[in-house]
């Protein structure tokens, strides 16, 4: 489990990672001849969420590198309240610099795909492709917004009692996060029932799954009653305290992006990925939008075929010299965790190719 400390501009941070390459399932250095992918997670759960991008041999070509956000996972470290995507941006290039980390193909999911852009703007040296999966609209929608506040005050009614958390109110803040992430649908990951909750009929609630065995404890430690406003600024404020970038801004970006649109995402029509498209070509930046079918806002779990072969073509594409093959056998540094859950390995079969559209 290895942790890296490093001072930011908003406060010292002790991040949680793990590195991942083609032999190592994981180590603390990467392979210098190989290009490296930065994952960067959404906000509720943390890393493990890119158990099915560590697991692929396609993708373990490359190194794989992921971490946990401010608390977030095992990352310690306080959210001041002015903390938004410019602060989170110079999260990752601290944790970049404390790692010697070269530049990256950068991976970002939601919340991590708004960190990217801007770590992108902020430091274009540091990115050589920018794939971002269910990506943000130029602003939050009133009612997306809306729902994000109610989650945070499920979670805060759950945590008056910090002896005794109210079970009734924290489903409820869990479920709302899984319906925004998932739509109830089901894979190996997100239909194992917590035995953390005592309630037996949570068994019979198809919105009652996810990585909620591994989130929930993390979570419980992390956004305690005296925590609340860091949740919140987490939460709730950095999505909707937010303004497009400006086209000067977004000018300073040097690398190709790719957007890819869930065809299922409850939260965010694919009009609003083709606002930010229209706006980063407006632009003059070298990007474009895929959308993948019936695949829901936290798309990379449930359509990692589809979605990984994405990823990869991207980092072939961008890539100079030769890349060896990829190996026959990998194991994901999350496997163990989700292993110790009960979770069975990952094999996403149901997808494919064919439900992925360029547009």
């Amino acid at each position: 489990m290895p942790f890296v400390s490093t001072k930011t501009p908003s406060g010292p941070v002790t991040f949680h990672y793990n590195i991942s390459t083609p032999t190592r399932t994981s180590t603390t250095h990467i392979d210098p001849s190989l290009p490296t992918i930065l994952f960067l997670h959404p906000v509720y759960v943390s890393q493990h969420i890119f158990h099915p991008q560590f697991c692929d041999p396609k993708l373990r070509r490359f190194n794989l590198v992921g971490y946990d956000a401010r608390i977030h996972g095992k990352t310690k470290g306080d959210v001041p309240s002015d903390f938004r995507r410019a602060e989170a941006a110079e999260d990752v290039y601290h944790f970049m610099q404390a790692l010697s980390l070269p530049a990256c193909h950068v991976v970002g999911l939601s919340l991590g795909g708004c960190v990217s852009l801007q770590l992108a703007v902020a430091h274009p040296d540091k990115v050589l492709s920018l794939t971002m999966v269910s990506p943000l609209p130029l602003e939050e929608p009133a009612d997306v917004a809306e729902g994000r506040t109610e989650i945070y005050e499920c979670w805060a009614a759950s945590q008056q009692d910090a002896d005794n958390p109210d079970e009734d109110a924290l489903l409820d803040a869990v479920c709302g996060a899984l319906q925004l992430g998932f739509n109830g649908q089901q894979t190996k990951l997100i239909q194992t029932y917590d035995p953390f909750f005592s309630n037996s009929y949570l068994t019979d609630m198809p919105a009652f799954r996810s990585m909620i065995q591994l989130t929930v404890p993390d979570a419980l430690r992390n956004w305690t009653r005296d925590r609340l406003e860091m949740f919140y600024t987490i939460s709730v404020k950095f999505f909707c305290d937010r303004k497009p970038h400006s086209p000067a801004l977004l000018k300073q970006i040097e690398c190709p992006i790719t957007l890819i649109h869930c065809g299922a995402d409850i939260a965010y029509p694919i009009t609003y990925a083709q606002e930010l498209l229209d706006r980063l070509e407006d632009a003059g930046l070298n990007a474009r939008l895929l959308s993948v079918k019936d695949a829901p806002h936290f798309g990379t779990v449930t359509h990692s075929t589809e979605i990984n072969k994405v990823i990869h073509d991207v980092v072939i594409g961008g890539t100079k010299h030769p890349v060896p093959p990829a190996p026959a056998e990998v194991v994901s540094p999350f496997e163990e965790d989700f292993a110790a859950m009960g979770c069975p390995a990952v094999a996403d079969s149901d997808d494919s190719d064919d439900d992925l559209f360029v547009l």
